[in-house]
């Protein structure tokens, strides 16, 4: 509309014959009777009244320039709708990136002591003792190894772009959703997450951080490991223990979304036009993560023992259940 307005700046005076000229029939619009007497002399018009005439969404000019207001409306909203999926999936992606870089050395830890079966003579005996232990072997590398490929993983993307897609599918009239659909919701994102995104990136980041407990190390490098792995076990290699990642992932979503919108549910009082502000959003998704994580534990160990270098010792997820408990108890 602006365009419009300021193209017609430049005119001191306009024929009103030109203005209530009928407009072509394929419009669907008409002016409207207009009388004789209004055609025979140009009338001088203000500025501010050509501007507001253009200005105006529903005025014949706009119309036949820009099409009906509907239309127009349509087409804005298709545009902030790809702008605002774009930005989701920019602040997803940097959210994720630096999220990983920041917890990746507690994730090294924890997945060294999930590794370590307790039925033999404990490798690490505390987290304190992993982290003393990679430094003196591999310096401070060593607390990153494996980071070059979890930064790959578009996990943040996949999970919160699937649930706001469930969420779109399952929200009632006033645009709410009940507590078992945001965990049907948190669960379906979570599977999303793991095979799509999950599964071959922890695969591989389990598999470089394992090969550091051994005296020769078989990877050199993200491609010679890809590569290797690949080479000697194929796509199982790469996809190996989807099935306990698919489990663990989508319990841990189901559980995180649930924990939060249930929080921004009360803080909201059951307004779903109220707005969470940034401080609480990051404290109920800490508390979220800390219930799923707490809950998830066991199917996160399964996970790490079926998809590290010894997994061969395990026939499947049960099988592997079941040598844990009985060799090493329910603690392990």
């Amino acid at each position: 509309m602006t365009s419009l307005a300021e193209m017609l700046m430049g005119l001191e005076r306009v024929d009103p014959a030109t203005l209530a000229a009928p407009l072509p029939s394929s419009l669907g619009l008409s002016h409207g009777p207009v009388s004789s007497s209004s055609l025979t002399t140009p009338v001088a018009v203000s500025h501010p009244e050509l501007i507001a005439a253009a200005a105006s969404p529903s005025s014949p000019i706009a119309v036949f320039f820009f099409g009906p207001p509907v239309a127009r409306k349509a087409s804005s909203n298709r545009v902030k709708h790809v702008r605002k999926s774009t930005n989701s999936v920019l602040a997803g992606t940097i959210a994720g990136a630096m999220e990983i870089c920041i917890t990746y050395p507690i994730d090294y830890m924890k997945i060294q002591l999930q590794l370590d079966a307790r039925s033999t003579t404990p490798r690490f005996k505390s987290m304190a003792d992993v982290v003393k232990q990679t430094f003196q072997n591999h310096g401070i590398r060593g607390l990153y190894r494996g980071l070059n490929v979890a930064v790959l993983s578009p996990k943040a993307v996949v999970r919160f772009g699937a649930f706001e897609q469930l969420k779109k599918l399952n929200v009632n009239e006033k645009g709410q959703l009940s507590s078992t659909a945001t965990f049907m919701c948190g669960l379906g994102a979570g599977a999303f997450e793991a095979i799509f995104a999950v599964t071959p990136i922890e695969s591989i980041k389990i598999k470089f951080i394992h090969d550091l407990n051994f005296s020769e190390q078989k990877y050199n490098g993200l491609f010679h490991g890809v590569r290797s792995i690949v080479k000697q076990q194929g796509l199982k290699g790469i996809y190996q223990g989807v099935i306990p990642t698919v489990m663990k992932t989508s319990t841990n979503q189901a559980i995180r979304f649930l924990v939060v919108e249930s929080l921004k549910d009360w803080k909201k009082k059951g307004d779903p036009r109220a707005k969470v502000n940034k401080g609480l959003t990051a404290l109920f998704g800490a508390i979220g993560g800390i219930v799923s994580v707490f809950l998830n534990t066991p199917l996160d160990v399964l996970k790490s023992r079926m998809q590290g270098l010894e997994a061969h010792k395990y026939r499947n997820v049960v099988h592997c259940a079941y040598q844990i408990g009985r060799k090493e108890g329910p603690l392990a």
